[in-house]
């Protein structure tokens, strides 16, 4: 099964247990975010993808500059461990990563969570790939995908149990779109995803034919 018809599988279920009110303020949101351009600012394919130098999960600080240096990077932007989505997305992209690593490429994955959330998270789904805090989602912003989310929205995760305020620490509206850019050894963006949905995400095996054409 491919990714997108598990979170298609996995969207279908989810909406016939939700009341209609959530349905609401969700669907109002994510009309608003495809409206508003915010996908059309995002970095794409021929841009030079700006460095970062962030903290991982187990402590160590990865830059881009140095995973550059060794090969081509996978760079994958997600919302969250509290995004079920995110989730199936990451062990995805767990289950890809040999070949991944095979083409010679790093796999990095980057949410605005706090380091303790991406080690619970990495710890949880055995992730083998180096998980990012983009605190403030400067990074995210960099490339064109921090977005506010709207205050309905941000009240209905707080009601969900989110707690977006701890785990983001102080910024729970900021979010970034989810992305997977793949990226060469000369910081140019040879391939793309870029979506306002966060129920569409890059297909694994879109990402190593990329990575095969870089050779």
């Amino acid at each position: 099964m491919s990714l997108q018809a598990e979170l298609h599988a996995f969207y279908t279920a989810r909406r016939k247990q939700m009341p209609e009110d959530v349905k609401a303020v969700m669907d109002a949101a994510a009309a608003g975010l495809a409206a508003s351009g915010q996908a059309d600012k995002a970095l794409t394919v021929g841009d030079t993808a700006p460095g970062f130098s962030l903290p991982s999960a187990d402590g160590k600080t990865v830059a881009l500059d140095e995973l550059l240096a060794a090969g081509p990077v996978v760079l994958t932007f997600y919302r969250g461990a509290w995004c079920p989505y995110c989730n199936l997305t990451l062990h995805a992209l767990q289950q890809h990563h040999d070949q991944i690593t095979e083409r010679g490429a790093r796999l990095v994955a980057v949410s605005p969570q706090i380091p303790d959330e991406s080690l619970t998270l990495t710890e949880k789904h055995a992730l083998t790939f180096d998980v990012l805090s983009d605190v403030g989602s400067d990074t995210a912003a960099a490339y064109g995908l921090a977005f506010e989310v709207t205050e309905e929205l941000a009240a209905l995760y707080d009601k969900l149990g989110f707690d977006l305020q701890r785990v983001n620490a102080g910024h729970p509206r900021t979010l970034p779109l989810p992305a997977t850019y793949v990226i060469g050894t000369d910081h140019t963006i040879a391939w793309a995803f870029v979506d306002t949905d966060y129920t569409t995400r890059a297909e694994p095996a879109e990402i190593l034919t990329a990575l095969t054409a870089l050779g």
